[in-house]
């Protein structure tokens, strides 16, 4: 059978999928975190994600759930089914067809050249209609740690800042604690979770000795590795010279948080994929800036670089997130 067109019930489907496969960010490298749904007759009888370390895929874990009712139901999956044997388990495209699934909605090609483009090729042989690239952009946001390692070689990066309106980080004596609320706090911590290693400046390090841990309750597993940027090395963590050290890091995911001059240097080396600003709503006037020289030299090179993608209230906090153009 051919490819399909999609329905509005498929892009609520894919929705589902799309949130599931949010649990497993962080924790499934070096493969992708992907969600899978199996819906038949309209009810969902299988639920699946990818797990730490990256087994079970999503979808043999939705499978396993589902058992007899996947007999003519659909899957709704963020990525390709995999089309390659592997010692960890089979290929997922094998388990879709031995379930008897009737058809296979699919928000991306997995770029993985085992699979890519193998996997719905083997469905489609097995009879099977499959649906492509529906809610494409979505699945790429959502596994950018896996792409940027596929395409890149490094992790994605995300550059935290939480600074008052007149973008200062702190009070001109170094003092933060703290700028932001609760809610702001709160939400930093959610975002630590998502992410396999923290780093932070030899100079931040050693003036506010930061945990760079997560304290959320039933999340305190999920704490990164703290990386230090540093040319002379601590005992503290783990230590890279340069920002383009970061590719030898652990994991799919890096999250920067601070201080000035270590976000300035990712900034100028062009390694930042997103930006994750917590504005308070308080003035502080000769403050610390949150950012040191990234290099520009006029103000046309500082526009069109980036595009706001999400924003919202946190307590009396303000949370705004950018992605690069």
């Amino acid at each position: 059978m051919g490819h399909l067109t999609a329905s509005g019930n498929d892009a609520r489907w894919m929705g589902a999928a799309l949130a599931l496969g949010e649990r497993g960010r962080g924790r499934t490298a070096p493969n992708p975190n992907v969600g899978c749904l199996i819906v038949a007759d309209g009810t969902v009888v299988g639920r699946g994600w990818t797990q730490a370390g990256g087994r079970p895929h999503a979808e043999a874990m939705a499978l396993a759930m589902a058992g007899e009712k996947s007999r003519g139901a659909t899957c709704y999956t963020t990525l390709e089914p995999c089309a390659h044997v592997s010692t960890r388990g089979p290929a997922c495209a094998d388990l879709l067809v031995e379930a008897g699934i009737a058809r296979v909605v699919a928000a991306m090609r997995d770029p993985d050249a085992r699979t890519d483009g193998a996997g719905l090729a083997l469905l489609g042989a097995a009879g099977i209609a499959t649906t492509l690239n529906l809610r494409g952009e979505d699945a790429a946001r959502s596994m950018a740690g896996f792409l940027s390692r596929r395409r890149h070689g490094r992790p994605h990066v995300t550059l935290k800042l939480a600074t008052s309106l007149d973008g200062a980080i702190a009070m001109a004596d170094g003092s933060s604690r703290w700028i932001t609320g609760p809610e702001a706090r709160a939400h930093a911590h959610l975002e630590r979770s998502r992410h396999e290693a923290i780093l932070i400046g030899r100079g931040t390090w050693d003036t506010d000795s930061p945990r760079l841990d997560v304290r959320i309750a039933g999340l305190a597993d999920r704490s990164p590795l703290p990386v230090i940027l540093s040319q002379s090395g601590t005992a503290a963590g783990r230590c890279i010279a340069t920002p383009g050290e970061i590719s030898g890091l652990p994991g799919d995911h890096l999250l920067i948080e601070g201080g000035a001059q270590t976000a300035a240097a990712f900034l100028r080396a062009a390694l930042v994929d997103r930006l994750l600003l917590y504005r308070a709503p308080i003035l502080i006037g000769a403050g610390k800036p949150a950012l040191a020289d990234i290099g520009l030299t006029e103000l046309t090179q500082a526009h069109g670089r980036w595009r706001l993608h999400d924003a919202r209230q946190l307590g009396s906090d303000r949370v705004e997130v950018y992605e690069t153009v």
